[in-house]
């Protein structure tokens, strides 16, 4: 087995002059994270990096939540990634797999403990990832038959899984937030997850679900020690807010920023503005079991009546991030080149409708067999900018006849509608990079990871749609991932689902991050799994 080496931090960059928000506005802040405006002349030790974004820390629990723990670099999993999406090491210092593919084992970093003190154990470990074989995580994905701890002749103790078939994508889905290696320490006697002991560089200092959390460098770590000693997050659902207070140095890090935002700071020199295209899609999850929209014409309709370069031009104020496919080009080996774009052309989308029998009512609106064509579209404001287009998409709809309710609410309520069967229509941000080989999201919203059947989808992928080239091809990828083969299985899964239309493309994404002139080192991981913490330095 060869040892894997992390990636080295970023160059830093020069300081630059901060402004100050008015008066009143920092009294939004807890006397915690408010720092005032004499942190430069705080001893490094002792100044936070205050890092604010709309993600509300929902649940502690790494199956439903808690991913918030993992880019605070609080609790580690067996494998990392690094930003060209090459495996490298994580809690694993290193492993090997058997020549017939059925067995992995991963050993251990030597001296590893938890912020308890107790040293990781495989035992943990083996506890750990059993418990993420739970049908909410990913790691079910893979053909597991078993894991245990074992003992190898020159690593010692390790992990070892063994499966039914090859399955060459394990490491991408033990990189997921969803399999972190909590201590012992972190579960109550029934089982549930009542406080967060890692291993990672940091350790939680406070914990305030759902708003709020602070983290310390942990002096356990066999890394090199952090510059930045001291971290928090605050969880602040308004962005416009967020800037403010990034402009103000009330924040160092503010993720989410509304495009209005952007473009103000753009114009001083209060932050620093870093953007990176991330595999992210903004798309329409439509339910293709339900009577309007189980005819793939109705699908392909809807998605012809989008002016997608407008909308982007119009809300991020980059029409080149109107999507064209689903899979944007930063998914590397998913997004094809040679797929004809997405159009907009809201003619053609009348004469389907019109195929299918619609015809316009005096008020416009299509009816067929005294039923209207009318539909919900529900969204959420943890991204700012999902509000405002699914406006856009309810006028753009509405010029061939299509009415459209938009509600806005919690972002669980499109799964728990995907689940009862009542949601209609959703517009979410889906990213395909959560497991950095894609294959693990897209299996779980495209297969039967949702359901009974291939039908039933994931909870943010196809809802009532299915495809057998594509559940061919998933099944598979499953054993292919890393072949030859594996390139055409992607292009002919993309291929369907560009066919299929159960999720309608409206636009590609890129992650904005406003950070302070007074830090070096910022960078965005275009996977979303890290703030990267450890790669910063103050700059006196």
């Amino acid at each position: 087995m060869l040892p894997i080496e992390p990636m080295p931090p970023g160059p830093p960059r020069s300081p630059r002059r901060r402004r100050l928000l008015g008066v009143g506005a920092a009294s939004l802040l807890s006397p915690v994270l408010a720092q005032g405006t004499g942190t430069g002349m705080k001893a490094a030790a002792e100044r936070t990096v205050r890092v604010i974004g709309p993600w509300e820390l929902s649940s502690l629990d790494p199956l439903r939540g808690g991913y918030l723990f993992a880019r605070m670099q609080v609790a580690e999993t067996l494998v990392d990634y690094d930003a060209q999406a090459r495996p490298v090491a994580g809690l694993a210092s290193r492993w090997q797999v058997s020549g017939d593919g059925l067995v992995w084992r991963f050993a251990l970093r030597e001296g590893a403990r938890f912020h308890d003190g107790a040293p990781v154990r495989a035992a943990d470990v083996v506890q750990a990832l059993r418990r993420a074989l739970h049908p909410a995580g990913v790691l079910g994905q893979a053909p597991i038959v078993a894991i245990d701890a074992a003992i190898d002749a020159q690593s010692g103790e390790v992990v070892r899984i063994r499966l039914r078939q090859p399955f060459p994508a394990l490491p991408a889905l033990l990189s997921h937030s969803s399999t972190q290696i909590l201590a012992p320490a972190s579960f109550g006697a029934d089982g549930a997850v009542r406080a967060i002991v890692g291993s990672g560089p940091y350790r939680i200092v406070t914990l305030e679900p759902p708003q709020r959390f602070s983290v310390a460098a942990f002096d356990g770590w066999q890394g090199p020690a952090p510059a930045v000693r001291r971290a928090s997050y605050l969880a602040v659902g308004r962005a416009e807010m967020r800037a403010l207070m990034a402009e103000a140095g009330q924040a160092e890090l503010a993720y989410g920023l509304d495009p209005g935002s952007v473009a103000r700071l753009r114009r001083g020199d209060a932050v620093r503005l870093h953007q990176q295209p991330i595999p992210r899609t903004t798309a329409l999850k439509l339910n293709a079991g339900h009577p309007l929209l189980a005819d793939v014409r109705a699908r392909q309709a809807l998605s012809l009546a989008l002016d997608r370069r407008g909308i982007a031009q119009a809300v991020l104020r980059e029409p080149s991030l109107a999507a064209t496919q689903l899979f944007p080009p930063a998914l590397a080996g998913w997004h094809r080149g040679d797929l004809p774009p997405l159009a907009h052309d809201p003619v053609r989308a009348r004469a389907l409708l019109a195929d299918l029998g619609w015809r316009p009512g005096t008020d416009g609106v299509l009816a067929r067999n005294g039923k209207r064509f009318a539909l919900t579209l529900q969204t959420f404001p943890d991204r700012p900018e999902l509000p405002v287009i699914a406006a856009a998409i309810q006028e753009q709809l509405r010029l061939v006849g299509v009415q459209i309710r938009v509600a806005v609410g919690n972002s669980s309520e499109i799964p728990l509608g995907h689940r009862d069967g009542t949601l209609e229509m959703g517009l979410i941000a889906r990213n395909y990079g959560a497991v950095p080989d894609a294959f693990g999201a897209i299996a779980q919203d495209f297969g039967a990871a949702g359901g009974k059947g291939a039908e039933k989808g994931g909870d943010w992928g196809a809802m009532g749609w299915s495809s057998p080239t594509l559940t061919r091809a998933l099944a598979a990828m499953s054993s292919a991932a890393g072949t030859a083969r594996a390139q055409a299985l992607r292009e002919q899964i993309a291929g369907a689902l560009h066919d299929g239309l159960p999720l309608v493309p409206v636009l590609w994404y890129q992650q904005t991050l406003a950070a302070s002139p007074q830090l070096a080192g910022v960078s965005i991981d275009p996977f979303e799994r890290s703030y990267r913490l450890t790669e910063l330095q103050w700059i006196r």
